[in-house]
């Protein structure tokens, strides 16, 4: 028996207005945590004023939206299931013959829509204001500029030098960094004076990243009006290290769905690994799949009769489920992370485990 359009879409409708609904009320409580935070963190710098607090709890609320997608699935699916089944609209709809996979494949095609809406449409409205996010968070909360840009050609790095010194700044190109041997290669520095005014300009064939110095080998300098001179070897004086040039980059999140791969590609080109890019991009990939699963995972705590009583027992208890689903996630992407999973394994077995825990429920509590 083929479900009536009319049917479905009345199904589609409730199951959307519950998301909706479920969605506000998790992105108001969860804003006004983050506000709270942003004050608390703003509280000892006097040069923060409340407007930009406001801005930066704006900037997260998109990203925020993505993370409490499957939450607000979980909810708003409870939610219209158990509406449905409280005004008994389900019990009409089962006496006529309509199985409960018949009723929950319209929510689980729309909520897949949905997923793929979030991924391939709001991810990259998220991602851009995360990324404005990070950069006015770094400029007056934590004090910590990104000191790093990449891009097809190679990466380019900014060392800031203390204020006794005649040089300000200095900015480093280099095509590839091993991560072994800390070792750069083709590597050119150019240094500025505190006027931010040209120093001089220095191309080495390697150099290698020790404790306290960048040591540069086969050195060319140039100093505008002077000719070119040839240096064995000079060691420049740096705070860089390997784990602060990966802390400087791009976190995943700020990634749009479309841009990362190409990101990937130039991370790994350049030396460095892209195992959380890659990891990040193949969750993206499963949300959608992971939102159908809680749907079925939903219908298992909604369905019960009320004169069976225990509704509330049930609807706390498919709520907890939610949160140890977020728990089992994380721990999957963590080791994932961590290089212990294959990334295809802990980026896609929260999606399946879900949905197959959902499925095999449903089929011992509907068919026996």
């Amino acid at each position: 028996m083929r479900l009536p359009w009319t049917l479905s879409m009345y199904i589609v409708r409730h199951f959307l207005l519950s998301f909706l609904i479920a969605l506000a009320g998790l992105m108001a409580i969860t804003t006004l945590i983050d506000v709270v935070e942003l004050i608390r963190r703003a509280s000892g710098k006097s040069n923060v004023p409340l407007s930009v607090v406001i801005e930066l709890a704006a900037l997260r609320i998109p990203f925020l939206a993505t993370k409490l997608a499957p939450y607000a699935v979980l909810i708003g699916s409870m939610m219209a299931l158990t509406r449905l089944t409280r005004t008994h609209e389900l019990v009409v709809a089962r006496s006529a013959g309509v199985s409960v996979w018949q009723f929950l494949a319209p929510a689980v095609a729309m909520v897949m829509a949905l997923g793929i809406f979030i991924t391939t449409v709001f991810n990259p409205l998220a991602a851009v204001l995360l990324l404005r996010y990070e950069h006015v968070e770094g400029k007056y909360l934590t004090g910590r500029p990104s000191l790093l840009s990449i891009s097809s050609s190679g990466l380019w790095l900014r060392q800031i030098e203390a204020d006794e010194g005649d040089i300000s700044e200095h900015i480093i190109y280099t095509m590839h960094i091993s991560q072994n041997t800390m070792q750069f290669s083709n590597i050119i520095v150019f240094s500025f004076d505190k006027a931010k005014k040209f120093v001089e300009r220095l191309d080495a064939e390697k150099a290698v990243l020790d404790p306290g110095s960048l040591h540069l080998h086969k050195v060319t300098r140039s100093v505008p009006g002077k000719p070119a001179e040839a240096i064995n070897e000079v060691r420049l004086p740096t705070t860089l290290t390997l784990s602060r040039i990966q802390d400087s980059f791009a976190s995943p999140e700020t990634m749009s769905f479309w841009r990362l791969p190409s990101f990937i590609t130039m991370l790994e080109n350049a030396g460095f690994s892209a195992l959380h890019h890659r990891l990040y991009w193949h969750s993206l990939l499963s949300a959608p799949f992971l939102l159908a699963g809680t749907v079925l995972v939903a219908a298992v705590f909604s369905l019960r009769l009320p004169r069976r009583g225990k509704i509330g027992v049930l609807v706390v208890a498919g709520i907890v489920s939610g949160f140890l689903l977020h728990f089992f996630t994380d721990i999957i992407f963590a080791l994932g992370s961590a290089g212990t999973l294959p990334i295809m394994l802990a980026a896609w077995s929260p999606a399946v485990v879900v949905s197959m825990i959902g499925a095999a429920l449903l089929l011992h509590l509907e068919d026996g």
